[in-house]
């Protein structure tokens, strides 16, 4: 890493102004990670960190035969007419509905630029080119932190889908938070199509899947509801997959004028409490990874600070084995010669060196000079060779034990520093910060 890590500046406060709390975190958070400075995706791969930044949104994916009321929920929910409704199939490929600055209409190829995480979708043939995105600048609801995912119209039979349009759905399945399956009472409620689509995602996300009797006003009377209701229900269960004890399909309904005196019980605000329950359960889960991933960032700080303090000890220690190798080396082969002259060449060497050096290195030395004295004259020759070699190996072996190992320079060490305590100072603090704004808010919330 290089460059000093700064804390980040505050979002756009034109944009705080208008946006609600939970809006504020999600985004917040969204921007911890993605800033291209100091956003912890690039710090995470600076240290061999593999991390997603969180989504500004939960997905939700509505999935059901045709007509069974997907896109007049929608309308609904937003309060704005951005799907077509009709007894037709309207439908023909996947829409996301989703909140902006400015109503616009989007193309396949816009779509995966604005959602890069939906991007394999391309990898399905057809599908790009019957994919399309709503933006929508409603505020109603929760809708600003949601993106629907609105879907073909499931039926079965000699349709022909312009894609596969079941392993598009699975796969949608595994990005979505949530999963409704919306079941028509008046139209083909038991599509094999839907049943066993359902079915497979039923084995992965069983916790994200949540089914409703749409267009409930329309079935009759009730003893007609609870008979649809019941069959329904009987062929879910008959999957192995879908068979479980206590069944929850609540009615729902689109409120209109033509409708406004039903008698009919609609739970469709079930729906809003479960959308609102995952967007809570979102913002609790992100900041709870942001806290992990944190944690692991700083973890692996300390770790490479610990292993390069090691391997400086290490590197510390081959050197002074080197220096003393080295030192035998060079030293044994001029002690040893020494010798060798001392014991056969005295008055050279006294001539040479001095009479008192030369005692004196006698003195020291005179054991050695005596087994000097014990070699025959036809075998120092050997004997200076072998010590050479052995002065040689000496040198060699104080080479290969003084290698070392390449450490962190005083910069990267600074650097991992203000990375650790930015991440363990700044986010985790700003953490706090939005966990305090959250919980305030719910506690306000819970009040009123």
């Amino acid at each position: 890493m290089s460059g000093k890590v700064k804390a980040r500046t505050s979002a756009n406060t034109a944009d705080s102004a208008t946006q609600t709390v939970n809006e504020k975190i999600l985004k917040e958070c969204h921007s911890l990670y993605i800033d291209p400075e100091n956003g912890l995706v690039r710090i995470g791969e600076s240290l061999g960190l593999s991390l997603l930044a969180p989504r500004k949104k939960i997905t939700v994916l509505l999935i059901g035969n045709h007509s069974a009321g997907k896109s007049s929920f929608i309308n609904w929910y937003v309060e704005e007419h951005v799907q077509r409704t009709g007894v037709a199939i309207e439908t023909q490929g996947f829409t996301f509905v989703t909140s902006g600055r400015k109503r616009e209409s989007l193309t396949g190829n816009a779509t995966l630029h604005l959602y890069p995480h939906f991007e394999p979708l391309r990898q399905i043939d057809g599908v790009i080119d019957y994919l399309t995105t709503e933006i929508s600048t409603s505020k109603q609801k929760k809708f600003s932190l949601v993106t629907f995912v609105d879907t073909p119209g499931l039926v079965d039979g000699d349709m022909k889908y312009p894609f596969d349009v079941n392993d598009s759905i699975a796969w949608l399945g595994d990005l979505a938070d949530l999963i409704f399956v919306f079941f028509d009472p008046i139209g083909q409620a038991l599509c094999k199509r839907t049943l066993n689509i359902v079915e497979k995602l039923n084995e992965k996300h069983a916790e994200r899947i949540r089914f409703y009797l749409s267009k409930a006003d329309e079935a009759g009377h009730e003893s007609d509801r609870q008979r649809v209701m019941m069959q329904i229900v009987q062929e879910l269960c008959k999957r192995p997959g879908l068979n479980k004890t206590g069944f929850d399909m609540p009615t729902i309904y689109v409120p209109n004028m033509n409708n406004k005196g039903s008698r009919c019980a609609n739970q469709i605000e079930e729906v809003c409490k479960d959308i609102e329950k995952t967007i809570n359960g979102t913002i609790q889960t992100t900041l709870n990874q942001l806290e992990k991933n944190c944690d692991q960032i700083a973890e692996l700080v300390e770790d490479k600070l610990q292993k390069n303090s090691e391997q400086t000890s290490a590197n510390l220690r081959a050197r002074v084995r080197g220096l003393c190798y080295s030192m035998i080396g060079m030293l044994l082969p001029l002690l040893l010669l020494a010798t060798f002259l001392i014991s056969t060449s005295h008055q050279l060497l006294s001539s040479v060196l001095g009479e008192s050096i030369v005692v004196t290195m006698s003195v020291y030395l005179g054991p050695l000079a005596k087994a000097w004295q014990k070699i025959p004259e036809a075998y120092t020759n050997y004997v200076i060779v072998g010590i050479l070699i052995l002065a040689l190996i000496l040198l060699l072996i104080a080479k290969l034990s003084s290698r070392t190992r390449s450490t962190l320079s005083r910069k990267q060490k600074r650097n991992l520093l203000e990375v650790r305590d930015y991440v363990q100072g700044t986010v985790k603090s700003k953490k706090q910060t939005l966990y305090q704004e959250y919980l305030q808010q719910s506690v306000a919330e819970h009040d009123m």
